[in-house]
């Protein structure tokens, strides 16, 4: 039976607590500046969680948030920097939208083909930036950084009303989804709303990503890729295959992340559709140090913080301004970096104190040895 390791299990939290801890102090730091009461706004959001109401809107965003950022991790456990979420999200969104719009077939087959579209068109846009690396040596944060863009003016061509576009009011849209796509949720009455659907694949994506990291060959020469392309080229893993593979898949997984509020609620894709949700994921994926359980908790803060916000703006007798929790939300990004390097230093002193004892020890042992043999 494995033995139980305290010491890493307090380096794996003290990440994360330490850069929550450094937000909120840095975030009440601005709010003195300005004169206002320093505790009062975390004292306003925690209340709003016991509505039901409320902890729907943070579950369902929570879902698309968790998705995303589980396709950043993907890229960060090979060492790629996938800064190209948002835009396969977003084609992939608009794409499934358009299929959706003019394909009917039954249920069991519509839904399985729009998430096939998904994931594939973010593939697809992913491997773009795959191949320039394998083959040209493109870094990918620049390739995906201009992939995002590319990727917003081929939405912006195909939702022309000569094209796919449809004039719904003021509002370009796809046009409305068959009912046949549309995936169901869990429906806690008008005054509650519906959970998503497609909640639970963000949480049997959660359960894939570690059982094939952690419990597979393939997962295992991913990392090993990740630590070191020549360690692993020296033990037979073809490095560049691996890395167009992680980017397929991140991006596989990143065309997935909008489908659970455009199968569970929009059912169009319009230019009101969310945008910077992949930049959103690179935060909640370094807050989650890249793994699952440690992405769903900070996924439901992220989703907590943005969804309890706008309370602020009815404080009595002073409004809070609701920017307040996407200052929080950049500071803890910014805390985050410098706190887990802080954590990496003490742990990397820690193990070196730890060798050059059990070392000593050893060293006495083999001395004492040689006194009793002489």
């Amino acid at each position: 039976m494995k033995k139980f390791d305290k010491e890493r299990l307090l380096l794996a939290v003290a990440g994360p607590v330490m850069a929550l801890v450094a937000a909120i102090l840095l975030t009440s730091v601005v709010l003195i500046a300005s004169g206002k009461n320093p505790f009062e706004p975390y004292g306003l959001m925690l209340e709003q969680i016991p509505f039901s109401d409320v902890q729907v809107l943070i579950l369902n965003q929570a879902s698309l948030y968790y998705i995303a950022a589980l396709a950043v991790a993907l890229g960060f456990r090979m060492n790629l920097f996938n800064i190209g979420v948002d835009g396969q999200y977003r084609l992939a969104a608009m794409m499934v939208a358009v299929v959706g719009a003019h394909v009917a077939l039954p249920s069991f087959l519509q839904i399985p083909l729009l998430l096939l579209v998904g994931s594939l068109t973010g593939a697809f846009w992913a491997g773009i930036a795959g191949v320039l690396k394998v083959t040209r040596g493109v870094s990918e944060v620049v390739a995906t950084i201009m992939l995002n863009a590319i990727a917003t003016s081929v939405i912006g061509y195909l939702t022309l009303r000569e094209n796919f576009g449809v004039l719904v009011g003021d509002n370009v849209t796809t046009g409305e989804m068959k009912e046949s796509g549309w995936v169901p949720g869990i429906n806690l009455g008008a005054d509650v709303g519906e959970i998503y659907g497609l909640v639970f694949l963000a949480a049997a994506l959660g359960i894939g990503y570690w059982v094939v990291l952690n419990r597979t060959r393939f997962g295992f020469d991913l990392r090993a890729t990740g630590e070191s392309e020549t360690a692993a080229a020296a033990s037979g893993v073809n490095a560049k295959r691996m890395v167009l593979t992680a980017m397929l898949i991140s991006g596989a997984v990143a065309g997935l992340s909008g489908l659970p509020l455009l199968l569970g609620d929009a059912h169009t894709y319009s230019l009101s559709f969310p945008t910077g949700l992949g930049f959103t994921a690179i935060g909640i994926a370094l807050l989650g140090r890249n793994n699952p359980g440690g992405i769903a908790l900070a996924a439901l803060l992220w989703a907590f913080l943005e969804k309890t916000s706008p309370a602020l703006d009815y404080a009595t007798p002073v409004a809070y301004e609701k920017e307040i929790a996407t200052i929080m939300q950049g500071l803890i990004v910014f805390a985050v970096v410098i706190s887990y390097e802080f954590v990496r230093q003490w742990g990397l002193r820690r193990q070196q104190k730890r060798v050059g004892a059990e070392l000593a020890a050893q060293a006495a042992n083999n001395n004492a040895k040689k006194e009793v043999a002489a």
